[in-house]
């Protein structure tokens, strides 16, 4: 029982399996291979993860020819693919170490763009307790559950590029 991550005094997220995944994210070749097989779009475009723990998430997208736009910076989508990664990939990290299936989606998305971006922009979100929590909410009570997370995009120099609002959707399914 050691191995399960307590909160509330309920046991949700195996601890193993967090751990697992967090390797499993970590490792360059296994990850990329990943991205290349499940979202094709942002491996091309360069997106990848720079780190993963249960705190926090960070991504990055590279300012280069396969994510630029014709304004000599960063295509805004491909802002909005690092962006979202560093949001669900922690969701998915969560739902994985469950014994519970569950689904998520994204149902909307603010964005605020400040600056161009012409190099490398780092996606860092910071919410993940919060989505632990609100995990926890929907397994323990089998009721859906939605959550706003934010993430901020930021070049080398710490300038803020990009903010994003990713509205996640959970629902846990029947076994």
């Amino acid at each position: 029982m050691n191995n399960l991550v307590m909160n509330n005094g309920s046991l949700i997220f195996d601890q193993a399996s967090l751990q697992s995944f967090i390797r499993f994210a970590q490792h360059k070749l296994k990850f990329s291979a990943y991205l290349l097989w499940k979202l094709p779009s942002a491996w091309l475009a360069g997106v990848r993860l720079r780190s993963l723990s249960t705190e926090e998430c960070v991504t990055s997208v590279p300012y280069r020819w396969l994510s630029q736009n014709p304004f000599n910076s960063t295509y805004f989508a491909c802002l909005a693919m690092a962006g979202e990664l560093s949001t669900g990939l922690p969701a998915i990290m969560f739902v994985s170490s469950t014994k519970k299936r569950v689904s998520m989606l994204v149902t909307n998305m603010e964005a605020s763009y400040y600056k161009k971006a012409t190099g490398l922009t780092l996606f860092t979100c910071t919410e993940l307790p919060l989505l632990q929590a609100a995990l926890e909410r929907v397994l323990n009570n089998n009721t859906p559950e939605t959550i706003v997370l934010h993430t901020e995009g930021r070049d080398k120099d710490g300038t803020l590029i990009a903010s994003f609002a990713i509205t996640w959707s959970f629902k846990s399914k029947s076994a």
